[in-house]
């Protein structure tokens, strides 16, 4: 479940301020002396690990990264300003290396770790710091040193913060390509999808999230059939668990049949597997005839649940899991299942 977010920048930091060259003019004062003050240092660029953030979409738009210069000194021993530091915030565990070279720089593991990338150069001298006994008038001050520019690589191995379980052919591939940028290949039969396909999701609000679809898993994965553990044992690292069902498929006699089937795989496999919260998501709703199949899937997955909850009085439709119904093939209900595991994985990211 791991995939590789990658960003090449280049980042350059702040030039030095000149320093100046000046005599103290005022009147009634003959000999006033130089009075040159130093330049300001230039800003140096950041690297910050900032538990907000997930991935490194926002390097992959923003090339390059330039902090700025710090002024000129003058005179009266007026110091330049200094410019203030560029800092670059990025995922923890991203690493960090140059890009030409291949040398690593740093891995960014804790949050709030702080390294300086590119040190911004010292402002320079200005003519008041060379004088000396024998030298009571210097004419000369320090350019300032010039800043470093340097292109970076950045490397994210992210864990899909969403995963998608299903039946082989639920739509679990369809519905990656429909809310990421992600190309997985599709197609109608089973076992399609060999390896996992892994999209980044940009909702209205908040930070991007990945999403990743588990290649189908059937009766027996957790004793290894079909594709078995090879990828259970990933499911256990994503935040939430989209639940995909295709609608069209769902037998009114027995409707939660294919959705216990998935759930007790995830149980015999392991416990953490059996508590992950699950959003469930009914899809093909497209397809003519699955009104009735996605009523009859939410009635007895009604009483399934006041079954399981017999000590409660009172089941009201909040205490309820919100089930939805979309199509990934034509995008309708999408957009709302974004919003809603956006908000879900920003709640648990806090």
């Amino acid at each position: 479940m791991k995939f590789i977010d990658e960003a090449i920048i280049t980042v350059r930091s702040g030039n030095g301020g000149a320093g100046c060259v000046s005599f103290r003019r005022e009147k009634f004062i003959e000999w006033g002396g130089p009075d040159g003050g130093d330049g300001g240092d230039g800003g140096s660029v950041i690297l910050r690990a900032d538990q907000g953030k997930r991935t490194l979409v926002d390097l992959r738009r923003q090339k390059i990264i330039i902090a700025l210069n710090g002024t000129a000194g003058q005179g009266r021993q007026r110091h330049g300003k200094n410019a203030p530091d560029q800092i670059i915030d990025v995922p923890p565990g991203t690493i960090v290396t140059n890009a030409d070279t291949g040398e690593l720089i740093v891995d960014m593991t804790q949050s709030g770790q702080q390294y300086v990338v590119a040190q911004g150069g010292m402002g320079g001298r200005g003519n008041k710091r060379f004088a000396t006994s024998t030298n009571r008038a210097p004419r000369h001050a320090q350019p300032g040193i010039a800043g470093i520019e340097l292109r970076l690589k950045l490397e994210l191995k992210l864990l899909a913060d969403v995963g998608i379980v299903g039946l082989p052919n639920a739509g679990k591939s369809t519905l990656v390509s429909s809310i990421s940028s992600a190309r997985p290949k599709i197609a109608d039969y089973p076992f399609t999808t060999l390896n996992p396909s892994l999209g980044m999701v940009q909702p209205e609000f908040g930070e991007p999230f990945a999403v990743a679809d588990i290649p189908g898993l059937i009766e027996g994965a957790h004793d290894g059939t079909g594709l078995g553990i090879q990828f259970l044992k990933h499911v256990e690292r994503t935040g939430i668990l989209i639940h995909l069902i295709d609608a069209s498929q769902i037998k009114p006699e027995s409707p939660l049949n294919e959705f216990n089937l998935i759930n007790r795989e995830l149980a015999l496999y392991s416990d953490t597997l059996a508590q992950k919260e699950q959003v469930i998501v009914l899809n093909k709703i497209d397809i003519t005839d699955t009104d009735s199949k996605v009523l009859a899937f939410k009635d007895a997955y009604i009483k399934e649940i006041v079954n399981k909850n017999r000590e409660l009085l009172e089941i009201t439709d909040k205490s309820l899991p919100q089930i939805f119904t979309i199509s990934a093939a034509t995008g309708k209900g999408t957009q709302e299942l974004i919003a809603f595991l956006a908000q879900k994985i920003n709640k648990q990211n806090k």
